[in-house]
């Protein structure tokens, strides 16, 4: 995701410092960044440092070490943020990197295992989610580490399709959702299985004739959110993405504000790092 999003620039041109200058107005003073509250926030901080990768910018690494190690071995983080941690480690360059603490993330990771071999942001549960998963595997790659027995990742997904060919975090769920069926292929070429054509199909079929990606079958407007992570499922697909370049474009052109950030989609009025890197996410699928 981070290669395709160093593409941005291309479409970006001269807007490429606006966006320079919006990710550092959200650096925190503690190392991180803030989110929609102001307040430093490790999740938030993910999405500001890939961005100011994606842009091939400099960051005080100094910083941002010492802003990871305030939450030490992740103890006492959900798994959506001991997942951020292990991401945040993997952007420190290597000299530094060897401080993090790899062993103790990867096991506290682990109490986050289902009994069906996925991963779920409750510790304990039954099934895994496809959020948890996806989380999961990206902190295994960052920490370039293998996961155990990853084919049980599948056996979890397959369990997580919806009745409508899409899949969501829920099982035997009538609609499925885009971001949940977008990871779920992303995951499946991962693990190196084969995926559904029907799969690719649910995709395409959540693009507007506006341009845009809708979350699900029902939702009144496209988001970036989906937008972006459906690009970048369908390209790992193989998909033609020809026909809806161009709408997709103008979509993503329609949020950009020249404050150097995105919206999440036309309802929203706040900016953040997170929509910034979605934004980045989807400029770099449509530069082709």
């Amino acid at each position: 995701m981070l290669q395709v999003a160093r593409l941005s620039p291309k479409l970006l041109g001269d807007s490429a410092p606006l966006v320079h200058g919006f990710l550092e107005s959200q650096r925190s003073a503690n190392g991180g960044f803030i989110d929609r509250g102001g307040s430093s926030d490790l999740y938030y901080t993910v999405f500001g440092i890939d961005s100011l990768i994606a842009l091939r910018a400099e960051f005080p690494v100094e910083p941002l070490v010492a802003y990871l190690h305030s939450f030490g071995s992740g103890e006492s983080l959900d798994l959506v943020h001991l997942a951020c941690l292990a991401r945040g480690w993997s952007a420190i360059p290597a000299a530094l990197r060897a401080q993090a603490p790899v062993d103790r993330i990867l096991a506290i990771l682990e109490t986050h295992r289902a009994a069906d071999g996925g991963y779920h942001p409750s510790r304990g549960a039954e099934r895994g989610t496809i959020y948890g998963c996806f989380l999961a595997w990206g902190a295994y790659q960052d920490l370039g580490h293998p996961m155990p027995q990853p084919e049980r990742i599948a056996d979890c997904l397959a369990h997580l399709k919806a009745a409508d060919g899409g899949y969501s975090n829920q099982d035997d769920m009538p609609l499925g959702l885009t971001p949940p069926t977008a990871a779920a292929a992303t995951l499946m070429r991962q693990l190196g299985r084969p995926i559904e054509a029907t799969t690719q199909a649910w995709l395409l079929a959540r693009c507007t004739a506006e341009g845009g990606f809708l979350a699900h079958p029902d939702a009144p407007l496209p988001d970036l959110l989906s937008t972006a992570t459906a690009l970048h499922a369908l390209v790992g697909m193989h998909a033609d993405l020809d026909p809806i370049a161009e709408p997709c474009l103008d979509f993503v052109d329609s949020l950009w504000t020249n404050r150097g950030s995105f919206y999440g989609h036309w309802g929203d009025d706040q900016l953040d790092c997170e929509y910034t890197y979605y934004g980045l996410l989807a400029l770099g699928h449509l530069s082709f």
